[in-house]
């Protein structure tokens, strides 16, 4: 395979113990949609029930014609700025595979981290409903689900007790006078 940006020859790479192919020359990588989430669930656990938007919800980003051909169907891939940065992603819509630049892999686990810290209490509480109901409707992933699940209202707590220290003060005076009883 060769390299879709500089044409270089691509070999194997381990990221977070995930093989992708990387570009001897520019040190870009390719990867598919299941690999891009296992090196993303791999590089922080709190980012595991986060999916990316782009194959989620892709009428949330304005894909523009790309100038690469997609190196395993040959078919020019789209562009899209991931989040509000610079970082823009090149995407085969056919066969669900990218290609990222260097560090773009890094950029976008800094946007999901920041995406976590700061999405609003109404958006983690709309993610808490869609986790418990696949909670409920995928048995065959609960594990999976219920860690998703758990870190989300962990979140949500984060988040409510950040923007309301008060609640936080009258929980933790509750706590020390049951301790002391």
């Amino acid at each position: 395979m060769k390299c879709p940006k500089c044409h270089g020859k691509m070999h194997k790479k381990q990221i977070q113990d995930v093989e992708v192919d990387e570009c001897q020359d520019c040190e870009g990588i390719w990867c598919d949609e299941i690999e891009l989430q296992q090196i993303k669930d791999k590089s922080d656990s709190d980012l595991h029930w986060l999916d990316f938007d782009f194959w989620k919800h892709p009428d949330k980003f304005e894909a523009k014609a790309g100038l690469v051909a997609c190196p395993s169907c040959q078919k020019t891939m789209d562009v899209i700025q991931y989040s509000d940065n610079a970082v823009e992603i090149d995407f085969c819509a056919d066969c669900k595979s990218i290609w990222l630049d260097k560090n773009e892999l890094e950029k976008i686990i800094e946007v999901l981290e920041t995406e976590v810290l700061n999405k609003p209490v109404s958006e983690y509480v709309v993610s808490t409903l869609e986790e418990a109901k696949d909670l409920l409707t995928k048995p065959d992933a609960f594990l999976s689900e219920w860690k998703d699940f758990s870190t989300i209202l962990r979140f949500l707590q984060y988040r409510i007790l950040s923007l309301k220290p008060v609640i936080h003060d009258t929980l933790v005076s509750f706590q020390n006078n049951s301790l002391n009883r």
